[in-house]
């Protein structure tokens, strides 16, 4: 049975347990995530278990899951299964959201809408337009006088996770560490060295932390995908970042430095709009290696050499394609980025979330993070709108964590 929920209108669900799922178009200029908080009466978090994301996707009670997002023709549908039956104690309320995480807003994301499903019932909800919104509390899941009912809200915010945050208790920034969870496994040959918990940021363009995550330091061969937890690998005294793509076109990699004062420097073989071409930085601290350009070969690489020092807080590789040199879309040439330590770890990020649109000029696989305890890698796998060869601009965000924001850069030079 299909059921429509109006703004604003609430329904008794037919089972404790069932799922919600929304879905829109995909469109490389936005990039959505869903975060489920779960409250009490006063509208409020209790703690970090009361948060869930795609980086703490299971609360402990088992109440809310959160499912891997996927494509499903030319939509992407975010899914979280609940169980209301397991709701923890002084828990009355699960709120679903969703944030935007390009700052493009909601207003152009297309065919928006949500379901929640229960049994045979499916309960239907499609929003109002949006404007400037970033972030948008779509339903509450609640208990109410012994029943479970839902509510669709759809009301927005223009401060995104951080209004979320904000709006449920939690604190997005604090020099208070709070006790970390138990680190899992990133892959069955990681090898677990002492713990190290540091705050980071999910490193989603504009996404904030939550609270402190637990890191391990891992070892061997690392495949890290888009919505995976970052990892920690010993910095050493020299890390490459090798690009690889399948030979047909030329693409070139650049990296985007952020250093202690505050400065970005852009090292690339090739300049921007006021920005000249630079290939070393603070004497061999970030190096680009040389331009490789087609030839016979079936595996094309270009690499830049990172001897990180104190000065430099985060390195950004950009993995770029001229208009000039044609059109060449990262699906379809298997882009990846590999850091190696060259002691006997490497962690790979594939471009698996790219589509075959040939007027993308730019993506960047990942961010790495220079600490003292070791380089943080985070998987990014961001895209550029369609047609623009402007550059990423980093900044610090309200973490103390570096951000970056696409197609705000200089406009690169035709090669």
């Amino acid at each position: 049975m299909n059921q429509f929920l109006q703004m604003g209108a609430n329904t008794v669900l037919s089972s404790p347990k069932g799922n919600v799922t929304v879905s829109y178009e995909i469109s490389n200029s936005i990039d959505i995530s869903l975060t489920a908080f779960l409250l009490t009466n006063s509208d409020k978090v209790q703690g970090d278990s009361g948060i869930i994301f795609y980086n703490q996707p299971n609360s402990p009670s088992g109440v809310a899951t959160l499912i891997p997002s996927e494509k499903v023709g030319n939509k992407k549908v975010h899914k979280i299964n609940f169980d209301m039956s397991k709701v923890p104690e002084g828990i009355t309320k699960i709120a679903i959201t969703l944030t935007e995480d390009n700052s493009t807003g909601f207003s152009n994301v297309k065919n928006l809408k949500a379901e929640v499903c229960t049994d045979n019932t499916i309960i239907q909800l499609t929003p109002t337009s949006f404007t400037n919104e970033n972030g948008i509390v779509v339903l509450e899941l609640y208990l109410r006088n012994d029943q479970i009912k839902a509510k669709s809200i759809w009301r927005g915010f223009d401060s995104g996770l951080e209004g979320l945050c904000k709006n449920y208790g939690v604190e997005v920034e604090s020099d208070e560490q709070s006790k970390p969870s138990e680190p899992k496994t990133i892959q069955k040959q990681t090898i677990k060295e002492p713990d190290k918990t540091l705050t980071v940021p999910d490193n989603k363009n504009r996404q904030n932390t939550f609270s402190t995550i637990s890191l391990e330091k891992v070892k061997g061969k690392i495949s890290l995908d888009k919505g995976k937890k970052p990892v920690i690998i010993e910095k050493t005294p020299e890390i490459t970042a090798t690009v690889s793509w399948k030979t047909g076109t030329d693409y070139d990699i650049y990296a985007l430095v952020y250093t202690k004062d505050g400065r970005q420097v852009d090292v690339a073989m090739f300049g921007a709009e006021g920005t000249p071409p630079l290939r070393s930085f603070g004497n061999g601290a970030v190096e680009h290696m040389g331009d490789v350009r087609r030839d016979s070969r079936s595996t094309k690489t270009e690499v830049i050499k990172l001897r990180l020092n104190d000065d430099i807080i985060a390195v950004v590789p950009v993995v770029y394609s001229a208009q000039s040199n044609g059109t060449g879309s990262f699906y379809r040439y298997k882009v990846s980025m590999s850091i190696d330590n060259h002691s006997g770890t490497s962690v790979t990020i594939n471009a698996k979330n790219a589509n075959n649109n040939d007027r993308i000029y730019s993506c960047v696989p990942g961010i790495l993070h220079n600490t003292q305890d070791g380089v943080i890698i985070s998987p990014l796998e961001l895209y550029s709108k369609p047609n623009s060869e402007n550059r990423p601009i980093l900044r610090m965000g309200s973490s103390n964590m570096v951000e970056v924001i696409m197609d705000k850069g200089p406009k690169n030079d035709y090669k």
